[in-house]
């Protein structure tokens, strides 16, 4: 059944620019619409040959401040967001004679126009709009009743469902135009705001962010940026010793934290616990093992020179004889979602080690970063392969602890810096290559690694974070000594690496979803 519609019979418009106006006036004139319009709105309608009620009519009360007070008053605000379903509204609009209004048109004074034509204090000043603000959130609040245009580009779609549905909307079509509303006054709010603080990135940076806190960092990536963060550190960690977080800090905690989380998903409840170090955002070590003693051994063992002032994250509580392994290290930080009191005695005695207590807090749903003259934003990389997305293309499929495996190190590889190759073997990661140009000189860097620390590759498996462009890395990775491998897929060359893949005995999966990551 369709949805019902509420027909338009009376309309406010108050509006700075009228490009655009006209087709939307004839429209709700033919329709037999009540318009009411302020000041220079007014006598662009009557220039139309179309009856309009000026708002000093409804009010019976002058524009006074020089324009500065028009629209506020009683008459305009209470047919606006009076209740059309509530007795006591309706009472009240007819005790005192206000009519309801069911369409609100407005379009803001040009604040950031007249910003960027370098108008003097006192034009911005004037151009800063309160009566047009004040319009669009009444109706927005009220669009169980009454539908809202917050500037000129939403007329074209408005109009189109004004004509097509003869002067109605429907409820989710006025509450989806509040929503633009909502996002007008809010960016508008921001640009005032940008104005009045000198347009200091933080302070406008921060109305962009809810507001939240605001944490001066010791310095930036490095010694000579000045750096902040800013958001609610208290709701997702409590800090039990240590020096302050860095910026640095903060970006490896971000990397650790989504790794640790998608490694979790691997454990067996109850059995497994992983361990993951981490240095510049990338994984030196991972494992995942029956005690946290064993994943903190097993992941140190992956890299421990890379480990050295590195960032430690687990599922885990840390119990004393963790600590005390852990305590042989340099490191950084510490992450965990609890800590026996030994293991916090043992930790605690170099003044200068982060502790943290990680909480269950909300992530934000969307990544944003600046780029160029603007921000980027996308939503999180939460795809997590299992082991029923990986579809074998290859004559040999892999076996059930080569399944286990490429799903550990496909989960590693995404949280590793593109161009990625990742080799794991028994749920230890032993070796990466990051960061590369090349997927090759990723390879050869990843097998390098695992060399270095007299790892067998011989039963080993890799996980490439995007499609073999050719063969070539199948045959190194074959010379190596590794049996099964996991890719995205997506080349048009991908025959060619599965049939390297057969020529040479080694199993093959692919996803269908690349894992970049810069």
């Amino acid at each position: 059944m369709a949805e019902a519609t509420k027909r338009i019979e009376r309309a406010l418009i108050s509006v700075f620019n009228k490009d655009g106006l006209e087709p939307m006036v004839r429209e709700l004139h033919r329709l037999g619409v009540t318009l009411y319009s302020t000041g220079g709105t007014c006598n662009f309608i009557e220039g139309l040959g179309i009856p309009v009620v000026p708002v000093e009519e409804l009010t019976n009360f002058p524009s006074i401040l020089g324009g500065r007070v028009k629209t506020l008053h009683p008459k305009v605000f209470g047919g606006i967001l009076a209740r059309s379903g509530l007795k006591e509204d309706q009472e009240q609009l007819r005790e005192h004679a206000i009519p309801p209004i069911d369409l609100v048109v407005v379009d803001l004074y040009p604040f950031e126009a007249t910003v960027a034509a370098g108008g003097t204090e006192q034009e911005i000043i004037e151009k800063i709009d309160i009566g047009g603000v004040s319009l669009l959130r009444a109706a927005a609040k009220n669009h169980a009743d009454v539908l809202v245009l917050p500037a000129q580009r939403y007329y074209a779609e408005a109009l189109l469902l004004i004509k097509s549905q003869d002067g109605g909307t429907t409820a989710d079509q006025r509450k989806a135009f509040a929503r633009h509303a909502f996002a007008e006054t809010a960016h508008y709010d921001r640009a005032i705001h940008g104005w009045f603080s000198g347009f200091d990135p933080e302070a406008v940076l921060r109305t962009c962010t809810g507001n939240e806190p605001v944490h001066p960092l010791r310095y930036g990536e490095n010694p000579h940026q000045p750096a902040s963060f800013i958001g609610d550190l208290g709701a997702l960690f409590e800090q039990l010793g240590g020096k302050e977080l860095s910026y640095n800090n903060l970006l490896d905690l971000d990397a650790g934290l989504g790794l640790i989380d998608d490694l979790a998903t691997l454990c067996k409840t109850g059995e497994e616990v992983p361990f993951a170090i981490l240095k510049h955002n990338n994984a030196c070590g991972a494992a995942i093992r029956p005690t946290a003693l064993q994943a903190w051994e097993t992941a140190l063992a992956g890299d421990p020179v890379s480990a050295f002032g590195g960032v430690l994250v687990t599922t885990a509580t840390i119990d004393g004889d963790t600590a005390k392994a852990i305590d042989r290290l340099f490191f950084e930080i510490i992450c965990a979602p609890g800590y026996d009191p030994g293991a916090l005695e043992i930790l605690r005695h170099k003044k200068n080690r982060i502790i943290l207590r990680r909480k269950q807090a909300r992530i934000p749903p969307r990544r944003v970063r600046s780029a160029l003259n603007g921000v980027l934003s996308q939503l999180p990389d939460h795809l997590r392969e299992g082991a029923a997305d990986m579809h074998t293309v290859t004559a040999k499929a892999p076996t059930a602890a080569e399944l286990r495996d490429l799903v550990f190190a496909n989960v590693l590889v995404k949280h590793t810096k593109s161009n990625a190759i990742v080799l794991t073997k028994n749920g230890q990661l032993l070796g990466s290559g990051t960061g590369q140009t090349s997927r090759v000189d990723a390879l050869e860097q990843a097998i390098a690694k695992a060399a270095k620390f007299n790892f067998n590759l011989h039963g080993a498996v890799m996980a490439s974070d995007a499609f073999f462009p050719f063969p070539d890395c199948v045959t190194i990775g074959a010379t190596a000594g590794i049996t099964a491998i996991v890719q995205p897929g997506g080349s048009i060359r991908d025959q060619e690496s599965t049939d390297a893949c057969n020529k040479l005995g080694i199993a093959m999966c692919t996803t269908g979803n690349r894992h970049f990551k810069h």
